[in-house]
């Protein structure tokens, strides 16, 4: 019998729209501006931290709508998102060190539809609020620093082969080794050349000088290149997590720059001080056999050393050049005070190879001082292009004896004051970044824009799905209403996706949501347009409709899936409001043809189907 669906395929339509709007139900409910206070370094949130942020909040005339306390994290709810800017600088007042704070949204969503998976969208930066960063990665000096790290190994393998030589510089283009004679650098050419199989090795002569030129080849410096970058990347997220940011974006924006979305964060000055900090501590052995003062008052260096400054006095001190443990191999650190002096300290906590080495290290020198060297990049000013003109200061904190052998372990000392050992135990359990980072681009949305942003989105979407409807219904009658069904299907599919995903809802995808409203009835203008062709050239109501459908499949079909390659290639290479847009737009290219297609046709079947018709209202 012409158009009769069998019991599965209606039953498969139902099933179908039933999740879709299970899916989609979470975002009926809304959401509540919030602040979630969490603990740090594995503190946890108790009932008397609930009661002191309480009570807080009340003498600051800030109420919250409600607060819970689950998955050992303390959920405070607000009225509206001013109220929410308002409390979150007072529980930041109310909170220790080992307590972190974010805000975020909280869906009123009810229990029984949370435990059987229903959650709301996210929302992008641009819907919520928050600030936009854009980093730019300065590969020059994490190329330096490539050949820096080389320069140590360098030198003990001429040690090791007894081979003298004069210098051993890093610049930027290469490592130059410089000696007496010429024999003494054939020698030690063949020397490196064995050893540092990865790099360029060749001889040169510059003003009567003999050398020995390394370079870094172009797969070692695109290599190098991409470690920093995604180094870069790894600590950012760690540093941004620490920050305790609710769902955070941290990505990767051409060869060497990084985007950053803080949903819910109105600060930028915070922000920039944690993103862009270099701060980092490296350990090093004091130079014992020659003098600081004499070093520093005529200027030359004993070989195998270098002239700091300790912080505070400024008094000159020697330092051995090799670097026993820096900060990459630091695997925790917190912030406290130190039991016997009662100073600012950081605990630290080594990786194997670092604690091996410092191991090895103190074991062999018991009774002689070792220093930490606290390394900074700062800002301190712009050139006529307005690029930043960096400086990095290096300074000694501290300075101890090694009483006994230590590895893994061990505190640091020496720091000026609490915050200062919270912010360096914040960076260290972060990680260094593998190079200096800039601020390139800076953006902060207030949450007031965001709900404004929102409430235009769903204007537009509400426009341009009422406008379709009306004129689905005056040109094609009862067959535009069977559309506009779809129509509406059409949207709760989507938001259901979007929200089984946990896809990021953004202003260009709601752009592509509204784009979709009117492309979903595309197929249903094909079909009805074939149907009434049939009807024109004599056909039955019941083979009209039959062909209408069967004969456009292929033409929509085509035009989609045009759409849907165009939609995937937005995707892949396009930044992150593109990607929304390209994402609302290939699921509501898939949703559309289901709901054209096998929506309307089910619809159709109900109505028209296996009945003796003489006319369609088409």
């Amino acid at each position: 019998m012409l158009n009769k669906y069998p019991l599965w395929k209606n039953l498969l339509v139902a099933a179908v729209m039933l999740l879709g709007l299970f899916y989609a139900l979470p975002n009926v409910f809304g959401q509540d501006p919030a602040v979630v206070v969490s603990g740090v370094r594995g503190a946890g949130v108790d009932e008397a931290l609930r009661k002191r942020i309480e009570e807080s909040l009340s003498k600051a005339g800030v109420p919250p709508k409600a607060m819970e306390m689950k998955e050992g994290r303390l959920l405070v709810r607000f009225a509206s998102t001013t109220d929410q800017q308002k409390a979150q600088h007072v529980i930041a007042k109310a909170l220790d060190e080992n307590h972190s704070y974010a805000l975020t949204m909280a869906a009123n969503v009810p229990e029984w539809l949370q435990a059987m998976g229903g959650r709301p969208m996210n929302l992008g930066l641009d819907l919520r609020g928050g600030i936009h960063v854009l980093i730019d990665v300065d590969m020059d000096t994490a190329l330096r620093d490539k050949l820096e790290a080389y320069t140590g190994d360098i030198r003990a393998t001429l040690r090791k082969h007894k081979i003298r030589y004069l210098t051993v510089k890093a610049g930027k283009l290469g490592i130059d080794v410089k000696f007496k004679d010429a024999a003494t650098r054939d020698k030690a050419q063949d020397v490196l050349a064995e050893e540092f199989r990865n790099l360029g090795v060749e001889a040169k002569e510059r003003e009567g000088a003999f050398f020995v030129h390394l370079t870094l080849p172009p797969s070692e410096i695109r290599a190098t290149k991409k470690f920093a970058l995604q180094q870069n990347i790894t600590t950012i997220r760690n540093r941004v997590n620490a920050l305790g940011v609710a769902e955070p974006l941290v990505q990767q924006q051409g060869e060497r720059r990084i985007v950053v979305e803080l949903p819910g964060v109105q600060d930028p000055t915070q922000v920039k001080n944690i993103l862009g900090a270099t701060a980092t501590l490296e350990y090093r052995l004091v130079d014992t056999e020659h003098d600081a003062l004499e070093a520093q008052r005529t200027g030359r260096i004993p070989p195998g050393s270098r002239l700091y400054k300790v912080r505070g006095d400024g008094r000159p001190i020697l330092l051995k050049k090799r670097v026993i443990v820096t900060g990459n191999q630091i695997t925790d650190a917190a912030s406290g005070f130190d039991q016997r002096t009662g100073s600012p300290m950081v605990s630290v906590s080594l990786d194997s190879k670092g604690a091996r080495r410092m191991r090895n290290v103190t074991t062999e020198n018991v009774g002689k001082p070792m220093a930490v060297v606290f390394k900074e990049t700062r800002v301190v000013g712009r050139d006529a292009q307005g690029r930043p003109i960096k400086r990095q200061v290096e300074e000694v904190i501290s300075v101890a004896n090694i009483l006994e052998p230590f590895g893994r372990r061990f505190q640091t000392t020496g720091l000026d004051s609490p915050q200062e050992a919270h912010e360096l135990a914040l960076l260290l359990r972060a990680g260094a970044l593998a190079a200096p980072i800039d601020i390139v681009e800076e953006r902060t949305i207030g949450p007031s824009l965001g709900a404004d942003n929102i409430r235009q989105g769903l204007i537009s979407v509400i426009i341009g799905f009422v406008a379709v409807v009306i004129f689905m219904v005056v040109y094609y009658r009862v067959f535009g209403l069977f559309a506009d069904a779809a129509l509406l299907a059409n949207l709760v599919l989507i938001v259901a996706i979007l929200s089984l995903l946990q896809a990021t809802l953004t202003m260009p995808g709601i752009a592509g949501i509204v784009l979709t409203v009117g492309m979903a009835v595309d197929a249903n203008v094909l079909i009805y347009e074939r149907i009434r062709e049939e009807l024109r050239v004599g056909s039955t109501p019941q083979a009209a409709i039959h062909a209408g459908y069967e004969k456009a499949f292929s033409t929509i079909m085509d035009a989609n899936i045009t759409t849907l390659i165009a939609a995937v290639v937005l995707f892949s290479i396009g930044s992150g409001p593109v990607k929304g847009f390209a994402v609302t737009l290939a699921i509501g290219i898939v949703t559309s043809m289901f709901t054209a297609i096998v929506g309307t046709r089910a619809l159709v079947n109900l109505v028209y189907g296996g009945k003796r018709i003489k006319s369609l209202a088409i």
